[in-house]
């Protein structure tokens, strides 16, 4: 069995030491939210207590679904890139961006360039889609962290990556994979509102229809969602998890998150999904819920 551990949206803080000049435009915006609220709310201490469970229960791989940062700040950057490495080896733990990490236009060096090495496929690459194989399983990750206008917290695909992507799934299919797609933002209808929404969306569910996949994991609403898209003859199951520094429950859960046990069978795979959630008080994670489902091949 291949056990994959997913959490989204970790947001880390503190923020570091900003210059005036960091906070010019949108950033400004989002620092008032992150002083008057969000930093009660997103707890480092909470990804300590996270980062101590992962270690005890040595999941085969780990995947993080995109907001790392909170404003997108150059020193934020390389505080998430220290704290990734605390959590995994990077061949152990994948990454992919969502909005808050392309919260305004910046330098590739100074920014995502950072995580590269958690962000790279087995060629080496830095490019998105790019791929991780694990035996038979293919981890797809994706990037719709684009900047936006202030207000929003949309993201995007592009057709490059698009039509990237569905080469990569019929070729993944053919060869008989177990498909995850990583992507920060929910790619089913009305999953958000509209100016946090996927743009692109329709194209992607065309894809999947289309290619086939089996998993597909998100994050971005800081809540648990379960969906499911139509994939040829049948459906592929979407799940997106809580914030995964949530030290408060108020109209959004505590920090949660999911393993993914997929065990290969004579006609498909079984999946068994594990949700593990914060008991703050204890200052520990337990296992809130169990589900099984099974996926057909291609």
């Amino acid at each position: 069995m291949f056990t994959l551990a997913h959490f989204s949206d970790p947001h880390l803080g503190p923020l570091p030491k900003i210059r005036p000049v960091e906070l010019f435009g949108k950033r400004f915006f989002g620092y008032l939210s992150w002083t008057r609220r969000r930093r009660a709310i997103h707890r480092p201490e909470v990804l300590d207590v996270l980062g101590r469970d992962l270690a005890d229960i040595g999941p085969d791989h780990i995947a993080i679904t995109g907001d790392l940062t909170n404003i997108s700040l150059p020193g934020e950057f390389g505080q998430v890139a220290s704290w990734l490495r605390t959590i995994a080896r990077p061949d152990q733990l994948t990454v992919v961006p969502g909005n808050h990490d392309a919260y305004v236009a910046q330098n590739w060096d100074q920014s995502l360039g950072q995580w590269a090495e958690f962000m790279s496929g087995d060629d080496g690459r830095c490019s998105h889609p790019f791929i991780r194989r694990r035996g038979s399983v293919a981890i797809i990750g994706l990037s719709s962290g684009v900047p936006t206008p202030i207000g929003f917290a949309s993201g995007k695909l592009g057709r490059d990556q698009l039509a990237r992507l569905e080469m990569n799934l019929k070729a993944l299919g053919a060869d008989g994979a177990f498909r995850i797609i990583l992507l920060h933002h929910p790619p089913q209808l009305g999953a958000t509102a509209w100016r946090k929404r996927l743009v692109d969306a329709p194209e992607f569910r065309e894809i999947i229809n289309r290619a086939g996949a089996e998993l597909i994991l998100h994050g971005h609403n800081h809540a648990f969602v379960s969906a499911r898209l139509a994939a040829g003859h049948g459906e592929v199951r979407v799940f997106g998890v809580p914030s995964a520094s949530a030290a408060q429950a108020g109209h959004k859960p505590q920090a949660h998150y999911c393993l993914y046990g997929i065990e290969q069978t004579g006609d498909g795979w079984d999946v068994a999904v594990r949700t593990r959630g914060l008991d703050l008080q204890q200052g520990i994670f337990a296992d809130i819920s169990t589900q099984e489902f099974s996926v057909g091949h291609g």
